[in-house]
């Protein structure tokens, strides 16, 4: 099946935009804790609180996770950098399927910690979710942007399939 010029804007379109949700996500968890003119510090970002929260099938895996400091530390780094490289991977579409994937591990812990399962009004949700919330819908587009390999229709990684694909140079005498 060929996609036509359309469908394949529409895809890379829809790459892009959860890309910068991704990456925008983790740099502003990356810029938040901050220090003020004095040394004084005004802001910390930590994924304790959320972990805490959870309620879902993981929420024992994640409740010890938010209980140890050392953990908390090494989570608390590679949350937003995790999430501002899927965003990269996604918008540049450098490592597409790699961003891909990581993509649809955290969405899956988003979604696991929190399932919608209740019906009613959630505290800090927008609306009022029974199964499928944002991050079930973002989690099932990212799995279509990953089956179709948008990576290979724009984006960086078509420029690398093209330099990998170029015969080598000959380097013997005529």
């Amino acid at each position: 099946m060929r996609l036509t010029g359309f469908q394949q804007f529409c895809l890379v379109t829809l790459r892009t935009a959860i890309g910068w949700h991704f990456a925008y996500e983790g740099f502003y968890k990356l810029m938040l804790p901050g220090w003020t003119r004095t040394g004084e510090r005004i802001a910390e970002w930590s994924a304790a609180g959320y972990l805490k929260g959870a309620t879902g099938p993981a929420a024992p895996l994640f409740h010890s996770t938010a209980g140890n400091a050392s953990l908390m530390n090494v989570v608390d780094m590679a949350i937003p950098i995790g999430l501002f490289l899927v965003g990269m991977s996604l918008m540049l579409g450098l490592l597409t399927q790699v961003g891909c994937f990581g993509a649809i591990g955290f969405l899956t812990m988003f979604y696991l910690s929190q399932p919608p399962l209740s019906g009613m009004p959630q505290a800090g949700a927008e609306g009022t979710y029974l199964l499928v919330n944002k991050n079930l819908i973002e989690l099932i587009a990212v799995m279509t942007i990953f089956a179709f390999r948008t990576g290979a229709i724009a984006g960086l990684d078509q420029l690398l399939m093209r330099y990998r694909s170029r015969p080598a140079l000959s380097t013997t005498n005529v």
